[in-house]
């Protein structure tokens, strides 16, 4: 088995801070200390250094890193190797952003009737919370909108795989002007109040970038943290909203139209493994069946 302490060392570096990898690991912040320093005088070379506010690593620190990244993809691929020769007893961990909830949930039930043994841990989370649940071995696959928060798909940790383009419809109520166009782009609702996400979110920004290709700044008049809401404030001719495809509508007083043109906002979406790991039975099984709802989706 791979020294626990190379996975320490991993979230230190990624989050410059012991205490920030002490919380991910469930360990307390002395702990992690302990474990770098025990590394440090094992190999006898100093693994970090606190620069700023940050723990770096030492030029030591990312040969170590660099070998441990290899060294965990190989014992992933090991373990995948094992499981097709046993039984997916065990457990798996999904996670993902709320409208991955779409392909998350009927992937949890394809699992559990293909995999009776099997524990399955569904968890909605952002994109930070994902990487740190596939780094610290307590998430296995990932799903994430592709955005600066995303680790590069160059990234030798995991294994990235871009899934589908999630389309963003325009969300107005029903009898709108806008119903009544056979095409529609952006810029078409440049006028219109706007419903938008919290300005710290990262669809907040999508919205802004697009619009701003359109050539226009929205006009924001009320936030909405979630779909139903948003839904619910343009039912009531608050505004017009921007909603994913992804985002189910069971609503008869909102009518979602596609966007087209250059400027269509779109969110990239991506499956994150950690490396190796994408080729044991239940991650592999996981992937098809996220492939399978998605061909539904696009078909719709």
């Amino acid at each position: 088995m791979i020294d626990h302490r190379l996975r320490t060392l991993q979230l230190v570096a990624h989050h410059g801070s012991v205490t920030a990898a002490a919380q991910v690991l469930h360990f307390t912040p002395s702990a992690v200390s302990q474990q770098l320093r025990g590394l440090s005088e094992e190999l006898g070379v100093d693994l970090v250094t606190q620069v700023g506010r940050r723990m770096e690593p030492t030029a030591a620190g990312r040969i170590l890193l660099r070998h441990a990244d290899a060294l965990h993809a190989r014992a992933e691929s090991a373990r995948a190797e094992l499981a097709a020769v046993g039984d997916a007893a065990g457990r798996i961990g999904l996670c993902g952003f709320s409208t991955a909830m779409t392909l998350l949930a009927p992937t949890a039930a394809a699992l559990r009737a293909r995999f009776p043994d099997l524990e399955i841990q569904v968890r909605e989370a952002e994109p930070a919370r994902c990487i740190d649940l596939l780094l610290s071995g307590d998430g296995d696959l990932a799903l994430l909108v592709v955005d600066d928060r995303v680790p590069p798909i160059t990234d030798t940790r995991f294994d990235q795989r871009p899934l589908f383009d999630d389309r963003i419809d325009l969300a107005v109520p029903a009898g709108h002007r806008l119903t009544t166009r056979s095409r529609l782009s952006l810029r078409d609702a440049a006028r219109e109040s706007w419903i938008v996400s919290p300005p710290e979110s990262p669809y907040y920004r999508l919205l802004l970038s697009a619009c701003q290709a359109a050539g226009f700044r929205p006009a924001v008049a009320h936030y909405s943290a979630e779909w139903d809401t948003g839904a619910a404030l343009v039912a009531h001719g608050l505004g017009v909203y921007l909603l994913p495809r992804l985002a189910p509508l069971h609503r008869d007083d909102v009518v979602r139209i596609p966007l087209t043109g250059p400027s269509a906002p779109v969110r990239h979406i991506a499956a994150l493994t950690r490396a190796g790991a994408a080729g044991q039975p239940t991650i592999a099984h996981a992937l098809g069946t996220i492939d399978g709802v998605v061909a539904e989706i696009l078909a719709g």
